[in-house]
């Protein structure tokens, strides 16, 4: 007889509708507009993502996770036993295995992610993997304040897990945000494992982002046919082209929805008029030397102990704490 399914409870802390709709539409009024990331991730979207996972152009994955399969047990052994590990933006779980096998008797898991049907898949998959674990998702928008479940078992540390190099996804001034934020929930006693994308050659960053098949594109597009679905716009995904160019003097990926004409999209009762070749900017991807991400660390009070990279030196995990 097979295993039953193992049930996992889902603590929802996501923005009510109307709140999303309310951001949608004030990046649109803005010159230039705007949208956040972090809408990409409804159901759809966290499937394209791990296709791009995939593409051959997109190494950021197979880096960390060779990463993680070089050093991981250095890892687990900075951030000792019996910890609490909360992990940011947790998707699939893919890297996340690697580190609760090297942990040593872990108190509990605590996954926090914005797309409900990844967190339950990924949940319910590592606690079949993992019976003896306390796994506790929450669906959140990790950038505003989480709270964070009670575990059975009393943990030793905090430690939030960050990795994919999401924080990337933040200019400067949010990145020291968040940061922070990870601090205060971390603790005076608490760590960090970040992953961190490294400075490289613009042709390996642009085709990154810009895969042949197209899938970052259709990745891309299909945070407009969210909004078509949830609150009701009228976006024609024909209309708009994906677009990934990097910004050499900001260190940073910068891509956009582009109108290939001009059009008028209708959303919450407003009419937004698009001209031919207007661009939305809808998520930065910066990257880092270890020099540029210690400095950024410590604006926010914390200091990095350790910097593991690939091979190739392309792509970096690193472990922080709290300063004095």
């Amino acid at each position: 007889m097979s295993a039953s399914k193992p049930r996992i409870r889902i603590l929802d802390q996501r923005p009510e509708t109307d709140a999303i709709l309310d951001e949608v539409c004030h990046g649109l009024r803005q010159r230039p507009r705007r949208l956040p990331s972090k809408y990409f991730y409804d159901a759809a979207g966290s499937a394209l993502f791990e296709r791009i996972c995939a593409q051959p152009e997109y190494y950021l994955t197979r880096s960390e996770l060779a990463i993680m399969r070089e050093h991981v047990a250095a890892m687990a052994a900075s951030l000792g036993p019996e910890v609490l590990l909360i992990e940011y933006g947790s998707g699939s779980g893919q890297k996340t295995r690697h580190l609760l096998h090297a942990l040593g008797s872990p108190v509990a898991y605590v996954p926090v992610d914005i797309a409900p049907a990844a967190l339950s898949a990924s949940g319910t998959a590592l606690a079949l993997e993992f019976p003896d674990l306390e796994i506790l998702p929450i669906c959140a928008d990790f950038t505003t304040r989480v709270t964070l479940p009670r575990t059975r078992r009393p943990a030793r540390r905090r430690a939030v897990y960050f990795p994919g190099s999401t924080l990337g996804n933040f200019d400067a001034h949010g990145s020291v945000r968040l940061l922070r934020q990870i601090r205060e929930a971390v603790g005076s006693a608490g760590a960090a494992l970040i992953g961190i994308d490294l400075k490289k050659d613009r042709a390996a960053l642009e085709a990154a982002y810009n895969d042949v098949a197209g899938v970052t594109a259709a990745f891309t597009l299909n945070m407009l046919a969210r909004f078509n679905r949830e609150l009701g716009a009228d976006f024609d995904l024909a209309g708009f082209r994906h677009r990934a160019i990097y910004n050499s003097l900001a260190g940073r990926i910068e891509t956009f929805i582009v109108s290939r004409s001009a059009q008028d999209v209708h959303i919450g009762g407003e009419c937004f008029h698009f001209a031919a070749g207007e661009a939305m900017l809808v998520e930065y991807s910066c990257k880092y030397t270890a020099e540029d991400f210690a400095r950024l660390a410590a604006m926010a009070g914390l200091r990095v102990e350790h910097c593991w990279t690939d091979a190739a030196q392309r792509f970096s995990v690193q472990y922080l704490v709290p300063m004095p």
